[in-house]
């Protein structure tokens, strides 16, 4: 219960005597026999106090009130400034706090915050604030303009780091890393990962962040390249990791478990015992987190003849997941495997130019290899750039379906029979041209010719739509084949050399 004394100090505090609320704010700050401790209660009377001009109550502010109460209060400007003059009156603490509450106002930090916050971190951080000098460090290092600051941003990250800050000690890791100082790197990071992995055992509701994740899936790695001497240490960097989310963390331990690389093929690094099922839940969470080599690695782990759930089914099913988000082998065997099975699907083979297409553009080499063995490219055919010679403004206006197909033998090689006979609409695959007149002309085979540039692309496209509505068969306005053959001699006044494969069987 509060003193006599007390009751009257609040009496006059209500009444609005900024002498009062101070005095009563300060009891609120440090707590009184009568009076708890509540710094929330304590900012709203020394604040009043504040706003008639009570220096010592803006003083008590600022040495007292931390960051986070000052952040919540409404009236920016005026806080700012009592920290202001807090820190003009020798408190160091209070600048970090100043500094910390510009760059917090707004929803953005323009280039004039961020300076004003750089010029009163360097007036403290000197005086061995460890927190000013991280975010000095990392203000003039993101800084878009060159400053004479910059050049001490890592003396002020490493004495920082030295001083216990976590994040200076992994930005100091950052840099090792970025400048390929592996020795360095593991020096620096393999304490700091060994004193994460003891908070995550003692506090088990606590997770890294995402630079330490990163910080300790980095030390994984190459503690692994130093050999089996620091195989124990692996194992809880990227589970920690992992749990926090990090992709490439969750990709390793499910191939350290499976103890084979992305490839599926076996390795002597790894965990004691080849778990499958460890093994399948990491890649799988990878996976889920969009991580493409994850899906492929599983489809290598359900076909493994020694997999208790060996299952072929499953297996595609990834592998098609690992190919359409882009993986570059699993690409060209997807397309390898609709080539081989052509025989039961004849469309497989578009499918197959689809893929080996796409492995091809991600730098799958062997995936070149088959796609040319399977499909051809584009080459002008000779007697079609010879008729377009002889088609005039007249000849195209009139016969405008039969100028459309010289030209389009003409950009892809196509035979006469080829060009005349082509059913425009099925042609067009997207990725290739589809060329199957075995219908019409049975000597012909059904070939598939790619479809590389834009010229070839533009001209497909503007060829389909002219054939957009119209029946490209015989009882078309085309006519049938010898219609089609007699127009092509009539049209050009002088003859075109034929290939023997032109005429009619």
């Amino acid at each position: 219960m509060a003193s006599r004394e007390e009751l009257q100090l609040l009496r006059e505090a209500r009444a609005g005597n900024a002498q009062s609320q101070c005095e009563l704010g300060k009891l609120y700050l440090f707590g009184s026999k009568s009076l708890p401790q509540s710094l929330a209660t304590a900012l709203h009377w020394l604040s009043r106090a504040a706003l008639q001009e009570n220096t010592s109550a803006k003083l008590l502010i600022g040495n007292h009130i931390p960051y986070e109460m000052a952040k919540a209060y409404p009236d920016r400007h005026a806080i700012e400034n009592w920290y202001r003059e807090a820190l003009e009156h020798g408190n160091d603490q209070a600048g970090l706090i100043l500094a910390k509450l510009i760059l917090s106002s707004g929803t953005t930090v323009d280039e004039k915050k961020r300076s004003e916050a750089i010029g009163i971190l360097e007036t403290i951080v000197d005086h061995d604030i460890p927190e000013a000098q991280w975010l000095l460090a990392e203000l003039v290092k993101n800084s878009p303009h060159p400053t004479p600051a910059k050049n001490n941003a890592l003396k002020w990250t490493a004495r920082a780091a030295d001083a216990g800050v976590l994040e200076a000690q992994i930005a100091l890791i950052e840099h090792a890393w970025d400048n390929a100082d592996y020795d360095t790197f593991l020096q620096l990071a393999v304490p700091v990962a060994h004193s994460l992995i003891q908070i995550r055992q003692e506090q088990e509701n606590s997770a890294p962040n995402e630079r330490s994740a990163q910080l300790l899936l980095r030390c994984g790695q190459l503690l692994l390249k130093k050999g089996k001497n620091h195989v124990e240490e692996i194992q809880p960097m990227w589970e920690m990791a992992a749990r926090h989310k990090n992709a490439e963390a969750a990709f390793l331990l499910g191939l350290w478990h499976a103890r084979m690389d992305e490839y599926g093929n076996r390795t002597s690094d790894g965990a004691s015992s080849t778990s499958f099922k460890k093994a399948i839940r990491w890649l799988t969470q990878a996976g889920e987190q969009g991580l493409a080599k994850a899906w492929y690695a599983l489809s290598l782990i359900y076909q493994k003849a020694e997999f208790s759930q060996r299952n072929m089914a499953d297996a595609q099913r990834y592998l098609e997941i690992a190919a359409n988000l882009g993986h570059p082998r699993a690409q060209y065997e997807r397309g390898l495997h609709a080539w081989r099975n052509r025989r039961e699907d004849e469309s497989n083979d578009i499918l197959a130019v689809y893929w080996l297409q796409k492995a091809v553009s991600n730098g799958e080499t062997e995936a070149a290899q088959v796609l040319n063995r399977i499909a051809i490219r584009a080459k002008p055919a000779s007697w079609a750039q010879t008729a377009l010679q002889f088609l005039t403004r007249e000849s195209v206006s009139s016969h405008p379906f039969l100028a459309a197909r010289i030209e389009l033998a003409a950009v892809f090689g196509l035979s006469r029979p080829e060009a005349l006979l082509l059913d425009i609409h099925s042609a067009d695959k997207g990725h290739c041209l589809l060329v199957d007149i075995r219908e019409h002309y049975r000597r012909s085979k059904r070939k598939l010719i790619l479809i590389q540039t834009g010229r070839e692309r533009q001209t497909l496209s503007r060829i389909g739509r002219l054939f957009e509505k119209v029946d490209c068969g015989p009882n078309g306005p085309e006519g049938n084949y010898r219609q089609r053959q007699y127009r092509l001699k009539t049209l050009l006044p002088a003859p075109v050399p034929e290939h023997p494969e032109d005429t009619v069987s």
